[in-house]
Formats: C-alpha cells, sequence, structure tokens
C-alpha cells in the first residue's frame, strides 16, 4: 500500500468550489448580489431576515436561528471531520445524528453555491450561545465570565468557517459589514464588523477570497458600485485575491466573478512579482 499522494493531474481535476467573504457597509447592496447568481443551485443562508433586497428570487432559502443549527447545516453539507472525537461539533457523531434527524445530505448535491448572510449576525448567534456554556461562567466567584464567553466564541467560529471551508465542492459566500473608524492619527481603517476579535483576524487566512463592495466616482463624477479585490489597494480596504485571476477593482456582479475565479489560471510568471521594489533615493544623496 502506497502512501495516499495525490498527483498534480488528479489535483488539478478535482472539483473545488470559491470559499469567500463579501464586506460592504449597509445598504452598498451586498445581499443583492443574489441576483447575480443563479437560482437553481444557490441556498440563501439567511440569518439576518434581510431578504426584503431580494424579494423575488426563486432559489431556496434556509433561516436558521439557534447556533446548534448553524453547526448542523455546517457538518450535513461539508461532512463530518474524521480527525475529532464523538463528542465534538463535526465529528462522525455528530454527523450521523444529524443525518437521522434531516435525512440524506444527498438531498443537498443540487447547490452548488451557499451565500450566507451574515457572518455579524452568526457571530452574534454564536455569543448568545457561548454565554450559556459552563466556559462562560467564573469558577471562583459562580458569575458570568465575558473573556470565557469571547473566547469559546473564536473557537466555535473558527471552527465553524474551517468546517465550511473544507466543503471542497461547493462555492461558499460569507456576507459581511464594513466598519469604518479613525485610528490614533486620524487615518480611515476598515474592518470586518463582528463581535469578538479572534474571527476577524483569522478570517482572510481561512478563506479564498476577500472582496469588498464600495461606491467610487467615476469620470462623470457619478457614483457606482465596484469590487476591491487586491490586498495592496490605495484605499486600505480589506482584500484578497487566492486565485490570481482578479484585477485590483472588478464589476460588482458576484456571478461574474466566480467564472473568473474558476477561468484559466495566467503562469506565474505573469501573475506574480517577485521584482524588489524601488526604493526613491533621498535628498541630497550624491549616488
Amino acid at each position: 500500500m502506497s502512501f495516499p499522494i495525490i498527483t498534480a493531474d488528479e489535483r488539478l481535476a478535482e472539483s473545488r468550489g470559491v470559499k469567500g467573504v463579501l464586506i460592504g457597509k449597509s445598504g452598498i447592496g451586498k445581499t443583492s448580489q443574489l441576483w447575480t447568481l443563479p437560482a437553481d443551485s444557490t441556498l440563501f443562508f439567511d440569518l439576518e431576515a434581510g431578504d426584503l433586497a431580494v424579494e423575488g428570487w426563486t432559489g431556496d432559502t434556509l433561516r436558521p436561528r439557534t447556533w446548534p443549527e448553524c453547526r448542523d447545516f455546517a457538518v450535513f453539507i461539508g461532512g463530518p471531520n474524521p480527525a475529532l472525537r464523538a463528542d465534538q461539533p463535526f465529528s462522525q457523531a455528530h454527523f450521523d445524528a444529524v443525518c437521522t434527524r434531516f435525512g440524506d445530505p444527498a438531498a443537498l448535491a443540487k447547490y452548488r453555491t451557499l451565500f450566507v448572510d451574515s457572518i455579524t449576525v452568526a457571530g452574534r448567534l454564536c455569543l448568545q450561545w457561548c454565554k450559556g456554556q459552563p466556559q462562560a461562567v467564573s469558577d471562583k466567584t459562580g458569575k458570568p465570565d465575558t473573556r470565557g464567553a469571547y473566547g469559546l466564541m473564536g473557537q466555535e467560529m473558527i471552527g465553524w468557517l474551517t468546517h465550511l471551508q473544507h466543503t471542497r465542492d461547493k462555492n461558499v459566500w460569507f456576507v459581511g459589514i464594513l466598519e469604518e473608524r479613525l485610528d490614533d492619527f486620524n487615518r480611515r481603517v476598515f474592518s470586518l464588523q463582528i463581535d469578538g476579535s479572534k474571527t476577524g483576524l483569522e478570517l482572510p487566512s481561512i478563506v479564498d477570497e476577500v472582496i469588498t463592495l464600495t461606491d467610487c466616482k467615476v469620470e462623470d463624477g457619478v457614483l457606482r458600485r465596484a469590487f476591491v479585490c487586491h490586498t495592496l489597494n490605495p484605499w486600505g480596504y480589506p482584500a484578497k485575491d487566492r486565485s490570481g485571476r482578479l484585477a485590483q477593482v472588478e464589476a460588482p456582479h458576484l456571478g461574474r466573478l466566480m467564472e473568473k475565479i474558476a477561468g484559466p489560471a495566467q503562469p506565474a510568471a505573469e501573475r506574480l512579482d517577485f521584482a524588489p521594489p524601488s526604493v526613491p533615493t533621498p535628498e541630497g544623496d550624491p549616488s
């Protein structure tokens, strides 16, 4: 028996989906991106009850109200993690229990894309659940332990996101609210709005794509929406493109964006820049 090495041909032939975060300020049109996705193969994971923007959209919807329901769906669609113990979420035992209640997960095979709106609300549901767990109560005083609750929330959210990230054959998009503030030097700083710091800090390293939906002025002075896709952008927006196929700014159409990500890749020599940066010569330097 040989070690289970995956060859390059096997890896390139695998079916794999895009995992991404779509961030934008309230009202910019994040939920409306559902209109750009095929309704027959998209499942709307509606946590915000904010579907007025997509009234008339003909796709299917799921409306979990608690954190355990969010975990159950993640293991139902993603399958079990064989590395986990039976008493842990996303384990084989968890998967078997969920299948006993909901039936065969093959019923979800028709869904190619999961649109989670929003990760901000998922964080609130998670924190509410964590506050009722033993880790959120001080052993010494018996009073609520806020640090314990937030620590547990970070573990729960990262476990949930990582499990969905490993659902290789599905596209998963998490919608989040863009938070803007001024730092100590009066500069604009952007971040994902979510309770606790662990999830916001680690999320960009988990997903493949971080896209900020924002508005910008074009030549005629009119504000138009756009996707910012590169980490190095002049506005400081959260962004990341692991595929190497996206421009710094793309049209605000999630369906076409995914088609571009799934398209042919550029050779590494063309899409990666290994040249050293040019350093400006200080004033007065004779060189």
